[in-house]
């Protein structure tokens, strides 16, 4: 009786020891293996990128125009106040460089002297020319009548005597006639010399005077009430001291419309298929974590562009943001999710989940009991973090994220209902 009861106690320590150890290896298998359930639901496929906020509107802030006018091409901008500064209409807001403007009127008051003392003495010669020229005038008439009266004297001389007075007074005659027309050809050309160098010299102000109130334009002044925004640059970089503008580009800077704010953003190559035109977007500030905006999409590009010091290829797109708010400001970094498709009623797992066995099997470790079996998959489209399961799991199915030991000799499970150990 004795031994019995030592061999029952014997088995029950037996026991407790193989329960004890499984559990502490089941324990330890526990803490290595991260599942997770086979979600059943609405799946989004977003694109997330990072924008910066702009202005959908804005009013340009310009150098004159009319430096192309003066042959002033460029020019750079010598001071300009600080971004982010409220103007009102007619304030100052940057100063050009005048140096070229200012040789410029140098060069123009020097050219006034000249045109001006041409007029002077092309005015003064062709005065005493047709003075010189009226006296001879008046001279060959007196002529004229004075060979008249000879030719009168002479009724009472020999014929031939009158013949030769009659010579002389049609000859003086047609001398007086040349004058006079001599006259009227000088007097045009004068006419003709003064209006040149009249024209010249009033070319001359005009355009002094002109260049003096160019000189005004390049102080530059806001066209109305806002705030100034620096002019960003083709690459990026924004328009400050020192800069150039020049007369196929003139903006010193803008001044936004904050009520209509736009998020600039750029979407790689890869992704770009998913986004198209009236797309919803979330959006969130990296200066105020806290704020949630909404928006759509407005523009995609056509026309990708190569980012700086890379080889991707990225594709500018435009986000509207729905909300209009007082804390928006242009170059405010945003988060920007695009929602490209909502598809209803779907299995999808972790992408973690899948794992690829060739080029045409996909599977996942399902858990089976205590067990675990590979199960073929036929997945569908993706998002960054999940997928579509379309055959294969079920809602509620629990597969591994990590890799339990030896689980490429585990059975696999085809879709077709084949079963491979």
């Amino acid at each position: 009786m004795q031994k019995k009861i030592l061999l029952v106690t014997g088995l029950l320590v037996l026991l407790v020891l193989v329960f004890v150890v499984y559990r502490s290896q089941s324990t330890a298998a526990d803490e290595t293996e991260v599942l997770v359930e086979a979600k059943f639901g609405e799946f989004i496929i977003d694109v997330t990128t990072s924008g910066e906020l702009e202005a959908k509107d804005k009013i340009d802030i310009n150098g004159p125009s009319e430096m192309g006018a003066a042959n002033i091409y460029q020019t750079n901008i010598e001071d300009l106040v600080p971004e982010g500064t409220r103007v009102k209409e007619g304030d100052y807001v940057a100063q050009l460089d005048q140096a070229t403007l200012l040789e410029k009127i140098k060069q123009k008051k020097s050219d006034i002297q000249q045109s001006e003392s041409k007029y002077s003495q092309v005015r003064l010669d062709t005065t005493m020319e047709l003075r010189k020229a009226r006296n001879e005038l008046i001279n060959l008439q007196y002529e004229v009548k004075q060979k008249k009266i000879i030719l009168e004297q002479s009724k009472f001389e020999p014929p031939a005597t009158q013949q030769q007075a009659q010579i002389e007074l049609e000859k003086a005659e047609r001398a007086y006639s040349q004058a006079k027309e001599n006259y009227i050809l000088k007097e045009k050309k004068a006419r003709a010399q003064m209006q040149e160098a009249a024209a010249k010299y009033y070319e001359d102000r005009n355009n002094l005077v002109f260049l003096e109130s160019l000189r005004d334009k390049f102080t530059i002044k806001a066209p109305k009430d806002g705030m100034v925004i620096y002019e960003r640059k083709w690459g990026g970089r924004k328009r400050g001291k020192g800069d150039p503008i020049n007369i196929f580009d003139l903006t010193v800077a803008t001044l936004p419309d904050l009520t209509r704010m736009i998020s600039r953003t750029f979407v790689n190559e890869v992704d770009i298929r998913k986004v198209g035109v009236g797309q919803p977007v979330n959006l969130t500030l990296d200066a105020y974590p806290d704020k949630k905006l909404t928006g759509k999409v407005v523009s995609v590009a056509n026309v990708g562009e190569q980012k700086p010091n890379t080889d991707a290829k990225v594709f500018q797109v435009d986000i509207e943001i729905n909300e209009s708010d007082t804390t928006l400001r242009p170059a405010m970094t945003t988060g920007n999710t695009i929602i490209a498709a909502v598809i209803p009623e779907v299995v999808f797992v972790p992408l973690e989940a899948l794992h690829p066995q060739g080029d045409t099997l996909t599977y996942v470790i399902k858990k089976e009991g205590i067990s675990f079996h590979r199960q073929e998959v036929e997945v569908g489209e993706s998002n960054d973090d999940e997928v579509i399961i379309k055959r294969g799991l079920a809602a509620g199915d629990i597969v591994y994220l990590s890799n339990p030991e030896d689980f490429e000799s585990a059975r696999l499970v085809l879709l077709a209902g084949k079963q491979e150990n």
